[in-house]
């Protein structure tokens, strides 16, 4: 058996996410470090980064980072992963600018200065494996697949790639360096499903530029909000060409978006057909700006823009108000479990009277291979193996009827699962084993403190409210001494359900008294349970709904403090009073007495 494997901790059966572990010998080299954002189910996550426990308890045997490109679903893991081991970390120029512009904004990572730019022409040789590059075509610049050379053979990952052939220089495709590595033995090819269920070629972004510059001619009299996602670095050239076109000003809405066009026009990515301070103006100063001659480029948090959009569309945006006489541009291909959020968001912006158009309903946008290009792909490299990444398991599907349709085994399609362990052994891939990789969930500044308990407590929040009962005991005395107090948010009107409110009250009661009277070894936990378990068991009789039940009982004189003994100090006090012709300054010191003996500890 080599010592040769593969492992995706992230990518596969899901859009985005990609992490993809190539172990060699004693080292380990991973391929992107992403982030997904959450599903419609996962209330109030933020984004989701792949598990890293396997990786960090082999954290001595990791080579390295390499970076595909620089959007969120390769690199926007990377803070997380790096406050907990500290790893070289390789990319294009444009990559490592964006991967920097994520890492920076985490304080622990400051200092974090271990990037290594790299681009076509670069081989690093780890003795065991020559690692190297080459370039492709997506909706960033830069764009890079990366080539694994062992003894064994090579493993090729494509990252996020389609062919254009009327790509500008930046984002060409080098197809002469494609063939070279068909060439050689390629033992595995880890390759772009995401746009596999389109057949047919994309279109191509010279289409793509001219349907942008129409849209915003068409729209003359408007103002125009273009929803982008922030590192789609093509789409922002776009919209400054279409902007400058039609003699409009620019306003930048996000501070994603700001940073990154920033950089980009640092690195030259960004070229402007004005002068600057022709072309864009502050969003402060928008009002100063005919609505007609206005263009704002807004992105959301982390660049995703349909919740930012969403926000806007409900009036919950401080700077922006759309309405009458606005026109909203969506030019980002929404993900399969966006979908319905974004049908959402549009019937609110019709709703305040604005005109919407998305970029998807006219043109095939996307940035993915189309079921036509992988096999093309797949015609360059000639894998033994292929691994479709970077999709759901419906497009992984359709990428394996590709990969048949150029004379790939079927069984030489690997249809993976996050945490398959592949190992090379004897001229074949064989699955070793496999072992649980979950979803680690970000919400604000909390990483792994969100689990799959918590998700459950807020969707039945969501759903089916909450009912608290609030109740006081007498332990000792083993009774109820208050009548219980209920609250319900979410569930039902207290007021117009009175009768239940007066038998869930009833029931608390009746749980506590049999609980106090039979128990002999009391339990916090276990009279909660039974509280809980009674309410939960008439309220869903009654309703055919599962509140959140939240029991809280407290107990009667638990912080009883033993009496002072106060005839002693009152002697005491009373033969320094006969001594002292000073009443009130006796009386003082008494009253500091008592407050020092009752003092908490």
């Amino acid at each position: 058996m080599t010592n040769l494997s593969i492992i995706p901790f992230g990518g596969v059966r899901e859009n985005g996410k990609n992490m993809y572990a190539v172990t060699v010998h004693d080292k380990i080299f991973i391929l992107d470090a992403g982030l997904k954002y959450p599903e419609s189910e996962q209330l109030g996550i933020d984004v989701v980064i792949p598990d890293f426990e396997y990786l960090l308890n082999h954290q001595d045997q990791i080579a390295g980072i390499f970076l595909s490109h620089g959007h969120a679903d390769a690199i926007g893991a990377l803070p997380y992963f790096l406050q907990q081991v500290s790893v070289p970390i390789f990319g294009s120029e444009m990559t490592m600018a964006l991967a920097k512009l994520a890492i920076q904004e985490t304080q622990e990572l400051v200092d974090y200065d271990d990037y290594h730019i790299v681009n076509a022409k670069t081989e690093i040789d780890f003795n065991d494996v020559k690692v190297s590059f080459f370039n492709t075509t997506h909706s960033i610049p830069e764009s890079m697949g990366i080539v694994l050379e062992t003894e064994y053979g090579q493993v090729v990952y494509t990252g996020d790639f389609k062919f254009d052939q009327t790509a500008e220089p930046a984002y060409q495709t080098d197809y002469r360096r494609l063939v070279e590595i068909g060439s050689k033995p390629v033992l595995a090819l880890l390759g772009d499903a995401a746009g596999t269920e389109d057949s047919g070629p994309t279109a191509s972004e010279r289409e793509i530029h001219q349907y942008v510059h129409d849209t915003f001619v068409e729209n003359k009299g408007k103002r125009i909000i273009v929803a982008a996602v922030a590192s789609n670095i093509q789409r922002i050239q776009q919209v400054i060409d279409a902007t400058a076109a039609t003699k409009r000003r620019l306003i930048l809405s996000g501070n994603d978006i700001e940073s990154i066009v920033k950089t980009a026009l640092e690195l030259g990515k960004l070229h402007l057909p004005i002068p600057q301070n022709q072309l864009f103006t502050n969003i402060k100063n928008m009002s100063k700006v005919p609505a007609e001659q206005t263009v704002i480029l807004e992105t959301g948090r982390m660049g995703e823009p349909i919740k930012h959009l969403n926000r806007m569309a409900s009036g919950e945006d401080r700077h922006i108000n759309i309405g009458d006489g606005d026109f909203v541009f969506i030019t980002t291909t929404p993900a399969f479990a966006m979908e319905s959020y974004v049908a959402h968001t549009r019937n609110m912006l019709f709703q305040r009277g604005a005109d919407v158009k998305l970029i998807s309903s006219d043109l095939r946008s996307s940035g993915h291979a189309s079921y036509d290009d992988l096999q093309l792909m797949l015609n360059f490299i000639r894998p033994q193996y292929f691994i479709p990444v970077q999709g759901e398991y419906r497009v992984m599907v359709t990428a394996q009827q590709a990969a048949e349709g150029v004379k790939i085994q079927t069984d030489h399609i690997l249809m993976a699962q996050k945490g398959d362990q592949y190992q090379w052994d004897n001229g074949q891939f064989v699955l070793e084993g496999s072992f649980t990789v979950g979803d680690t969930m970000i919400d604000g500044s909390g990483v792994s403190d969100i689990g799959n308990l918590v998700l459950r407590d807020r969707r039945i929040l969501s759903e089916d409210g909450v009912f608290v009962s609030v109740v006081t005991i007498d332990r000792k005395k083993r009774k109820v001494v208050s009548k219980p107090k209920l609250t319900s948010r979410g569930f039902v009107f207290v007021k117009a359900n009175r009768d239940l409110m007066k038998e869930a009250s009833n029931i608390t009661v009746e749980r506590i008294e049999d609980y106090l009277a039979n128990v002999k070894d009391f339990d916090w936990n276990e009279l909660k349970g039974s509280v809980r378990e009674g309410l939960s068991r008439y309220l869903f009789n009654e309703t055919r709904r599962r509140p959140m039940i939240m029991p809280v009982v407290m107990e009667v004189n638990q912080n009883r403090r033993p009496k002072h003994k106060a005839n002693t100090n009152n002697k005491k006090n009373a033969h320094s009073n006969k001594k002292n012709n000073n009443p009130k300054k006796v009386a003082l010191k008494k009253d500091h007495q008592e407050n020092k003996e009752t003092a908490p500890q």
